[in-house]
């Protein structure tokens, strides 16, 4: 016979304390637990049985209040093995998943137990668009993103939808998001005066986010050091452009239209042979009728010859910094540290005297 006092009927809120806290350990939720409203709705109950569910996991130590509109922080218990996450990795164009840099930190993060995934669609298809951004999200299904090259419209889109989000090389000093990004100034800085002392005037930034209007803080420091030299500084100077590929040779087609740039700085290996490229057409010749700088770095550029003038640095704290981030993630901890890494101008051959 059954001992009747020995049962135990769960409230409705405890029912629903016990599944949020079996889907809070199996990673459902990462940073910060959806509010009431939202698991009220998602779970078919009330908004105050949804409350008094999460108040429980607060006594119990799986959440954290914050205090009024900033939502409660998931904090798993010590001894709990987080799940591994399935990151997704939003790139800037087609192309680039094969890049060193991006594979090797895909591979640490395999190797950690994630699980990633590529975004159907890259940063250039969707033209910022944040309907197809909302839409690509919702059917990629991952717990945290790495946004390559993201501008400060689809960062802000992931921060402001509390999407745990890492912003590798993209517009995140503005916002509070965890990210990494190259403190290219000294060396754009120094480039310029080199390029100046060899008399150079006619100097591009060919980057499709620098524009007169919105120079960032690499255009406002390459302007202000062209305005020391006594260089009168204009939208040819940080043209900018719209669009992939095609809108990257219209605006090299239109800087050479009329009055053609005698160097040029560029910030990928891919758009620095395209313009090399697009120079051998018109029978120029690098660095005699145009120098090239590219704001990137990659091994091979000493090898060939001349040697590609390019910045240096240490490229495995990035790996190192993203599978520490998805590590925090994984255990709920909030993670919003942006980090700089320094560069050296390595200069080489495709920077010489003006002819």
């Amino acid at each position: 016979m059954v001992d009747m006092s020995e049962l135990f009927v769960l409230t409705a809120a405890q029912q629903v304390a016990a599944h949020l806290r079996k889907e809070l350990a199996r990673g459902m939720w990462t940073g910060l637990m959806p509010g009431s409203d939202r698991l009220a709705a998602e779970l078919g109950v009330g908004r105050d049985t949804a409350e008094a569910a999460l108040r429980e996991l607060e006594r119990e130590g799986w959440l954290i209040n914050q205090g009024r509109r900033r939502g409660r922080r998931i904090m798993l218990p010590k001894n709990h093995a987080p799940p591994g996450l399935r990151v997704g990795i939003l790139f800037y164009e087609k192309g680039t998943e094969t890049n060193d840099l991006f594979i090797r930190f895909q591979n640490k993060l395999n190797a950690a137990g994630h699980t990633v995934v590529h975004a159907p669609k890259n940063l250039t298809d969707i033209r910022g668009n944040t309907r197809r951004l909302a839409r690509m999200i919702k059917e990629t299904h991952a717990d945290a993103w790495v946004v390559i090259a993201g501008s400060v419209g689809v960062l802000k889109y992931f921060e402001q939808r509390q999407v745990p989000v890492f912003a590798l090389f993209g517009f995140m000093d503005q916002l509070g998001i965890a990210g990494i990004g190259l403190n290219l100034v000294p060396s754009v800085v120094a480039a310029t005066r080199r390029l100046v002392a060899l008399g150079h005037r006619r100097i591009v930034v060919l980057s499709k986010t620098t524009t007169l209007s919105h120079p960032g803080i690499i255009g406002a420091a390459f302007l202000a050091e062209m305005a020391a030299h006594g260089i009168e500084v204009g939208p040819y100077n940080v043209p900018g452009w719209e669009g992939g590929y095609d809108g990257f040779y219209r605006c090299l087609e239109s800087l050479f239209s009329h009055t053609p740039p005698t160097a040029i700085f560029i910030f990928s290996a891919a758009e620095y042979f395209a313009t090399a490229q697009f120079l051998l057409h018109r029978g120029l010749r690098v660095p005699q009728d145009v120098s090239l700088v590219c704001c990137y770095m990659a091994q091979y550029f000493k090898r060939y010859q001349p040697s590609i003038s390019h910045v240096h640095w240490n490229d495995q704290l990035v790996v190192n910094r993203i599978a520490r981030w998805v590590k925090n993630v994984s255990q709920g901890k909030e993670d919003t540290r942006q980090s700089w890494i320094k560069v050296e101008l390595i200069e080489g051959g495709t920077i010489g005297p003006v002819v």
